[in-house]
């Protein structure tokens, strides 16, 4: 009597449809999230003045994310195959719902590539955590999808077909060799388009400077800090930086690309101020550590006249890498390696760097970049109109 109670109590399971919908959702989801994501890493790159809405604080931080080296894969951003994926996925979805598909074909092949997406989010959910140390709420916004899209699709199976996942695999492979014309027809396109984006994807993550000319006058203030552009400047810009912030480098290398077009006008001056606790006192926690190290490397090629050739490989040395090879440096620079690696330890020279923090703290700068203009302090960006009017 019993056992036909619990049979009577046992939960039907629901229509066919209402699962089907909830996989479609949840895959727009995704594309939608991977489709802002891309969105996001472009603009982190090319917009001077952008900041995401969950540039929170330095653990929660979807910029700190874009920024990182790990986002790019295989020379196009990792949004970008996010996109690719879910729309992968969406291909196959008209397929599951035909009635030659009677509810069982093509859901263990969606099963497969769910398992692959929630690895996917594993990993770079550990990535973030162990190597990037800051998380993106959008990116974990992905993650949740894809575990719920796994379920889902898990769920089907278990609803509407019992056999397993090798079995399902070979009828979904008969299945769709069935219908090999409408599945080339739909994914040759789709396999096109893919083939296109890893050739043609442009790269506009990479910066880089303006080739150093002679035709650009560069000298050293009466203080002792190099500059570069006008020798009668109509509008000095004085910018304090860090070679492991981000805005830094690409507000950087915006100003010497403005320097360059305009050099009769514009005079860039370089003042150090690394955000590394063990140098800055306005930095109570480990935070970009390493950059007050670079930025005696920096000084020390200062009073060799080759300020600008190390300043423009400081920036661009891998941020994550954790090391760099001083001998390597020098050889680039066109330094002698040995006097580099004791200006580390020099007096002199960190008495140097300490005057430019003394001088931001005076100027009660509190984050990098920062800039001075007529004797106001700018945080983070230069207001556009006043570049403009000068170059104008």
């Amino acid at each position: 009597m019993l056992s036909i109670i619990e049979k009577d109590r046992q939960i039907k399971p629901l229509p066919f449809s209402i699962y089907f919908w909830v996989v479609i959702f949840l895959a727009l989801f995704g594309l939608a999230d991977s489709i802002y994501l891309a969105i996001n890493h472009y603009r982190n790159y090319t917009d001077i003045g952008y900041e995401s809405f969950c540039a929170i604080s330095k653990a929660i931080n979807c910029d700190t994310v874009s920024q990182s080296t790990y986002s790019i894969l295989f020379g196009v951003p990792v949004a970008i195959w996010g996109v690719i994926g879910y729309i992968f996925f969406l291909l196959f979805l008209p397929f599951a719902s035909g009635k030659m598909a009677d509810k069982k074909r093509i859901w263990p092949l969606l099963f497969l590539v769910s398992v692959v997406f929630s690895c996917i989010s594993i990993i770079y959910a550990l990535i973030s955590a162990y190597y990037i140390h800051s998380y993106c709420i959008v990116c974990m916004l992905s993650y949740g999808s894809n575990f719920f899209l796994l379920y889902y699709v898990w769920l089907i199976r278990r609803r509407f077909e019992k056999t397993g996942i090798l079995d399902g695999l070979r009828h979904d492979i008969g299945f769709l060799w069935n219908i090999r014309k409408k599945c080339v027809s739909l994914f040759s396109p789709f396999l096109i388009g893919v083939i296109l984006v890893v050739i043609l994807f442009p790269g506009y993550w990479h910066f880089a400077p303006p080739p150093l000319s002679a035709d650009i006058p560069k000298g050293i203030t009466e203080d002792g800090h190099p500059w570069i552009g006008a020798e009668n400047p109509e509008l000095v810009v004085t910018e304090f930086t860090d070679y492991l912030c981000f805005q830094c480098k690409k507000m950087h290398f915006y100003l010497r690309r403005i320097v360059a077009k305009h050099p009769g006008k514009i005079r860039l001056i370089h003042r150090h101020y690394p955000m590394d606790h063990k140098f800055n006192p306005i930095v109570k926690d480990p935070f970009h550590v390493g950059s007050g190290a670079m930025a005696l490397l920096a000084v020390y090629a200062t009073g060799r006249g080759k300020f600008w050739e190390m300043n423009d490989i400081l920036f661009n040395i891998d941020r994550e890498k954790g090391t760099i090879n001083i001998k390597e440096l020098a050889e680039k620079v066109g330094l002698d390696h040995k006097g580099l690696s004791r200006s580390i330890y020099d007096r002199n020279i960190r008495h140097k760097l300490q005057i430019d923090i003394w001088e931001g703290m005076k100027l009660r700068i509190t984050g990098t970049p920062s800039y001075v203009m007529n004797d106001k302090v700018y945080l983070g960006e230069i207001p556009p109109d006043i570049i403009k009017n000068v170059v104008d």
